[in-house]
């Protein structure tokens, strides 16, 4: 029996064409989709006043990693919950600030705590956790209102710092932040600032720090470690340095970051596909008059 060959007919070799065509017309933009990677920063953006500046899209905000800037893709409110670990000096330098330290700490975590999570550190001697990570505004402003110096006491950032970072790691939340409030008297670590910086980094922290009093440069060790964290912590953490000469200011000082935190941006952007991650990503503004600064979300900022 002779078996005759089959032959498609011309309208499904046609049909056939059409479809390879459209496939390789779509590949491109497949392949482009996948070789971009979003990426998101939360970001404060505040006037020349220092409050917060409402209303901003994309067209405000510059991301760059190691030199070369990205696309914005998306500007929203950042609406993720903070983890906010409040650190307060009640060693025995603090006894003429303890007044007003408490006023501050008790109004910025009733401001702060309804819609986060707060922990509340003490820096004395040790640091030592006397409320963990809650949104409870009436264990919180109890607390703080109980704070008070401890005798012959020194300070101890550094290591409340890095012990937090480590802890930090355990959480999933999406924003941390750091908020030490400090005054200018001894300091006890034997840490060195740089290894403290490195920790919040890796942590994914921002550290934002108030300070009370002038904080002369030392070369005892403690001292100077404290120097050089007070000025590269909030730098390489995307977060600030607020320093008051006089303590009337700070309950106005810390509610102005409270709101600043609670007025912060999700910015995504997108960042092509590689093997290396950037070694730094930062975020800033072409506009006149606007400050922006802010942190990779937790997770994100070297994957």
């Amino acid at each position: 029996m002779m078996h005759t060959p089959f032959r498609r007919p011309p309208s499904t070799w046609l049909g056939l064409a059409l479809a390879v065509a459209a496939l390789l017309l779509v590949m491109p933009a497949v392949d482009a989709q996948r070789a971009t990677r979003e990426r998101t920063m939360f970001a404060s953006a505040v006037d020349d006043k220092g409050e917060p500046v409402s209303g901003l899209g994309p067209e405000a905000f510059v991301v760059r990693e190691d030199g070369v800037r990205r696309e914005i893709l998306r500007v929203s409110a950042a609406t993720e919950p903070i983890d906010i670990a409040v650190m307060f000096d009640n060693s025995q330098a603090s006894q003429d600030e303890v007044t007003f330290l408490r006023e501050a700490v008790s109004a910025f975590v009733a401001k702060m705590s309804p819609g986060n999570r707060i922990a509340l550190i003490a820096l004395a001697d040790r640091p030592t956790i006397v409320v963990d990570y809650t949104a409870d505004t009436k264990q919180l402003t109890e607390a703080a209102g109980r704070i008070f110096p401890m005798p012959a006491s020194g300070m101890t950032l550094l290591d409340a710092l890095h012990e937090s970072s480590q802890g930090l790691r355990k959480r999933e939340s999406a924003r941390a932040v750091f908020v030490p409030v400090i005054t200018d008297g001894p300091e006890f670590t034997n840490r060195y600032s740089k290894d403290v910086s490195r920790s919040m980094a890796e942590a994914g922290v921002s550290l934002h720090l108030v300070g009370m009093g002038r904080f002369v440069h030392e070369e005892e060790h403690s001292i100077r470690e404290r120097s050089f964290l007070l000025d590269e912590g909030p730098r390489a953490t995307g977060g600030q340095r607020i320093t008051l000469l006089a303590p009337m200011a700070l309950t106005q000082a810390m509610q102005r970051l409270a709101r600043e935190l609670s007025s912060q941006y999700k910015v995504v952007y997108g960042r092509p596909e590689s093997l290396v991650p950037p070694e730094k990503i930062e975020i800033s503004s072409g506009r006149q008059g606007l400050t922006v600064r802010g942190i990779p979300a937790r997770g994100e900022g070297r994957s």
